[in-house]
């Protein structure tokens, strides 16, 4: 997809997403921003993409590209264009998998629903962390540990005996622990 003629050109976006619905709503919105919106519907898709020559200066990507962490494909990117904004979307946010996405070099993490408005300035405006606002709270021990075993799981396509295994852990009690509510802040 091209950019709208009227809107000032901000660069290439790269859009991986599987969610066929959301992946058009979206470039299109972000191509009436200034966007050149490029989409990919799958991790293949977008390695191909970057293999053929592709450079993205912006990239959004999903968490969970059918059944596919699209953290895996951050450093591909950044292989590609080291000065590339990087925003990851998903469904199932957790803290572990933010700091992960960041760690690996995303700029930002957001939790869908999300509008074209909020992607934008999330790709555009400055995200550096304002000290004087950050909470002075930190998170219980049992919300470490549940947030810890949701990345574990997600590592392994959750997949309950091979998640039991990585966290040395009997099967039965992951599955006791998986069936309680996340632990409260």
């Amino acid at each position: 997809m091209s950019a709208d003629a009227s809107a000032e050109h901000l660069g290439n976006l790269l859009l991986v997403d599987d969610d066929a619905v959301l992946a058009r709503v979206l470039a299109r919105a972000l191509t009436a921003r200034g966007f050149a919106v490029q989409t990919a519907d799958s991790v293949a898709t977008c390695v191909t993409l970057l293999g053929n020559g592709y450079i993205p200066d912006f990239a959004v990507l999903d968490l969970n590209i059918a059944g596919q962490s699209g953290l895996k494909l951050i450093e591909q990117i950044l292989a590609v264009n080291a000065q590339c904004d990087i925003v990851i979307l998903t469904g199932y946010a957790s803290i572990t998998t933010a700091v992960d996405a960041i760690k690996l070099g995303a700029r930002q993490y957001l939790a869908k629903p999300v509008d074209a408005d909020t992607v934008a300035k999330a790709l555009l405006e400055d995200q550096s962390p304002d000290l004087e606002t950050a909470p002075e709270d930190t998170y219980s021990v049992s919300r470490l540990e549940w947030e810890h075993i949701q990345r574990v799981l997600l590592e392994n396509g959750s997949n309950i005996s091979a998640t039991a295994r990585a966290l040395k852990m009997h099967r039965r009690t992951l599955q006791r622990k998986l069936s309680k509510r996340p632990a409260r802040e």
